[in-house]
């Protein structure tokens, strides 16, 4: 699957947002090695702490029905803005630990601006299960 495919997938998944309070629509498609398509929307809630990224909640989907890090092939992620959608601070910790640190991460806009990244370039000093050793 192109990276033009798999963000179209991703647009599909932004329809799919809850975002009242930011008015902010992401989407997020993440693609597996057996070539399942997880997609995730931003789900917004007043109290925004309990509120849930596009990309997380792709993830944590493909989680919750067995899939592994190894699993995970290539993550889009789109949003309408200028520039192509990043993932926040809290994505990136979470994609830090759970998606493969070479597997490309696409992140776009509606224009179809596609920017491909990794893990390592979005947090190059995450927090690791290794830093918790005592």
């Amino acid at each position: 699957m192109t990276a033009e495919e798999l963000m179209q997938k991703a647009i599909e998944a932004r329809a799919l947002s809850y975002s009242p309070y930011s008015l902010f629509a992401v989407g997020a498609a993440l693609l597996c090695r057996d070539g399942t398509i997880y997609l995730g929307a931003n789900v917004e809630n007043a109290s925004y702490p309990v509120s849930m990224c596009a990309e997380r909640n792709a993830l944590y989907h493909a989680m919750m029905e067995g899939k592994k890090k190894d699993d995970f092939v290539a993550l889009a992620i789109v949003a309408n803005g200028e520039h192509e959608c990043s993932p926040c601070g809290m994505c990136r910790q979470a994609l830090s630990e759970l998606y493969p640190s070479s597997a490309p991460i696409y992140l776009g806009n509606l224009t179809g601006a596609i920017k491909e990244t990794n893990t390592k370039e979005l947090l190059p000093f995450a927090f690791r299960k290794e830093d918790l050793q005592k």
